[in-house]
């Protein structure tokens, strides 16, 4: 089973906060809303900003404790996820130029 970007990361949030998985998803789901992006579509580098600059704040919204360990903890396991390798179905206009300049 393929899993999206998306799914990596919230399986990661999960892993990090002691949440269930609706608890890690919906927390995911509204940082990634709030940054006005959409799920299916996420990058690597998309996530790495919603971590760093949005999700300390809706975790200490949600009574964890040490949010910036977490966050750090979830990018650097996103290093390691299987689309930041290669990222070709964004649709984002620096990731098709990026591509396209590699052709």
């Amino acid at each position: 089973m393929d899993t999206s970007l998306f799914d990596f990361a919230a399986q990661k949030l999960e892993q990090h906060t002691g949440f269930s998985q609706l608890e890690a998803r919906g927390t995911l789901r509204i940082a990634v809303k709030s940054a006005g992006l959409e799920a299916k579509t996420l990058t690597v580098a998309e996530l790495g900003v919603v971590f760093e600059k949005l999700m300390p704040g809706e975790l200490e919204q949600r009574g964890v404790e040490d949010t910036l360990s977490v966050c750090a903890a979830v990018m650097r396991d996103l290093e390691d996820a299987p689309a930041a390798e290669d990222d070709s179905t964004s649709n984002n206009p620096d990731d098709v130029f990026r591509r396209l300049a590699k052709a």
